[in-house]
């Protein structure tokens, strides 16, 4: 009988995720908005962020498949390897951000060389992926309890420091701010039913890791804000040493940095599997960690803004296009090799969502890029289904000739009635 885990595992697993060097360095960046203007991004943007992210966990819990894998029930078999492979390819870069990130703040705590800490943090992360997610329970309990109480010094010494609640002064604006607030759970989508389909109760695990998730990653961005106005520093290392963190200090980033990585490596392999089902996950997840060690070792990874927004424009209307499919139109397309009008209307998602990324909105990119795609989705598909059925009445072609060919006629002429 397989090990399930429980709604409190699963909530352990998604707090380690929230809390990580990545969280706090990017609350840093809304320093330039104020406290108080700030926390109202990063609070709108999580709620929006963590929605999408129940939603998609959500998908994979009542369905008990991977995140990969309910991909293909919008956009069929062998149209599912490219968000897979994408979705690799971003676990290959946060896995070497992180690992380049938690070595950069321990070597301002205690110089060792960085490419020590980096071979340090990537050996721990090996081990985790030995344990295994199914065995790491107590483990977790251990280090959740740790982080959890290091992380609450952390953030008391930083309010007990005086007024944090700076004025505004130029930098982003509140848009971009709640975008990249949005960013983070997003960058998370991909991954989240690779655990709640292991869960007991699926449907409350991922509830609850959402929730989790949200509320501490809220913490990590306000702790990272607060840390940027009070000492004036973005450098996560000199801000730690400037809060009277040593040791504590240390044990915060490695841990941290150990408990989010390990989420990554792990659902990259859980990702190929649905790519190359002969290959075991586990030493994907191996694989992974080596290379992104190597990467933190070779390559500068000091800004992510950039690779933050890149993520969201390619799976925001992933999911959008999930969300229009499971939820409205109750629709699977996992029996087809490619679902055309899907793929189309995913690269119509992602165009409108790189052009609002150049129109400083007050609500950022993702919410209307979002909703644009899931009507775009809702529409297209439904007269897709009555002029197929109506098509194939009356014509000698065959079932995929029609497919094709109406899923292009009518992605195409509705693109030219938008614009």
């Amino acid at each position: 009988m397989n090990k399930r885990t429980s709604v409190f595992e699963n909530s352990l697993i998604w707090f380690g995720a929230a809390v990580s060097i990545a969280e706090i360095l990017t609350g840093t960046y809304f320093a330039s908005l104020g406290f108080f203007k700030g926390l109202s991004a990063i609070v709108l943007g999580h709620i929006v962020g963590c929605v999408l992210l129940f939603l998609a966990g959500l998908i994979g819990a009542k369905t008990q498949k991977s995140s990969m894998d309910t991909v293909k029930m919008s956009f069929g078999d062998k149209g599912s390897i490219f968000f897979a492979v994408l979705n690799v390819m971003q676990l290959f870069g946060w896995t070497g951000i992180m690992i380049y990130d938690g070595a950069l703040a321990t070597e301002g705590i205690l110089a060792a060389g960085h490419i020590i800490w980096c071979l340090i943090i990537g050996g721990l992360i090996l081990i985790w992926i030995l344990i295994g997610i199914k065995n790491l329970g107590k483990i977790n309990i251990v280090a959740m309890s740790a982080l959890f109480i290091m992380t609450i010094v952390l953030s008391f010494i930083i309010f007990k420091g005086g007024a944090v609640f700076g004025t505004d002064s130029e930098g982003m604006s509140f848009g971009a701010a709640l975008e990249l607030s949005v960013a983070m759970p997003l960058s998370w989508l991909p991954l989240m039913s690779d655990y709640t389909k292991e869960a007991e109760k699926p449907v409350k695990a991922t509830a609850a890791s959402s929730i989790v998730y949200g509320l501490v990653s809220v913490w990590m961005y306000v702790i990272g804000m607060s840390a940027a106005l009070f000492t004036k520093e973005s450098d996560i290392a000199q801000i730690l040493l400037k809060a009277g963190f040593g040791i504590m200090g240390l044990l915060i980033v490695v841990l941290s940095t150990v408990t989010t990585t390990f989420l990554d490596v792990y659902s990259a392999g859980v990702s190929t599997e649905s790519i190359f089902s002969k290959i075991e996950s586990k030493w994907v997840a191996i694989a992974v960690t080596v290379i992104g060690t190597l990467g933190a070792v070779i390559l500068p990874m000091d800004d992510i803004t950039s690779f933050l927004y890149l993520i969201g424009s390619v799976f925001a209307p992933m999911i959008a296009i999930q969300i229009a499919d499971f939820f409205i139109l109750k629709i699977s397309h996992d029996e087809k090799k490619f679902s055309i009008q899907n793929i189309i209307i995913w690269v119509i998602g992602f165009i409108i969502y790189r052009i609002l990324m150049k129109v400083d909105t007050p609500i950022g990119s993702t919410i209307p890029s979002m909703l644009i795609t899931i009507f775009i989705s809702v529409i297209i598909n439904k007269v897709f289904i009555i002029r197929k059925i109506h098509i194939t009445k009356i014509s000698n072609v065959t079932p995929k000739v029609i497919s094709l060919g109406v899923a292009v006629f009518d992605c195409y002429a509705f693109f030219i009635w938008i614009i």
